[in-house]
């Protein structure tokens, strides 16, 4: 499952759109958020659910990355590069990828 958001609120300024994306335990935020100065960066969190011993205590384990304007392009052709590496190799493997539970 997937979600957008619109923040328009005057009261949250920092978050400008969030996107977040279901993945089994996990989800992950794309937010778009502003810095001090006005120019606009990726935060990417994933926050993965941790179900204690007696699974009456959960928490959430959370990670984060942020990329700038300047690194967008480097990012997005990694990114590229290692899935269509991946898919490549499991190809020839006879692993075919995945479908979403969600």
């Amino acid at each position: 499952m997937e979600e957008n958001k619109d923040f328009k609120d005057k009261n949250d300024l920092e978050i400008v759109f969030s996107k977040a994306v279901k993945a089994g335990k996990r989800i992950y935020y794309f937010d778009v958020k502003k810095n001090r100065r006005g120019e606009l960066f990726l935060a990417i969190t994933e926050s993965k659910k941790k179900v204690g011993d007696d699974e009456s205590q959960v928490s959430f384990e959370k990670h984060k990355i942020f990329l700038y304007k300047e690194d967008f392009e480097k990012f997005a052709n990694g990114l590229s590069e290692v899935t269509s590496f991946i898919d490549r190799v499991n190809k020839e493997n006879g692993i075919e990828r995945r479908q979403s539970e969600e």
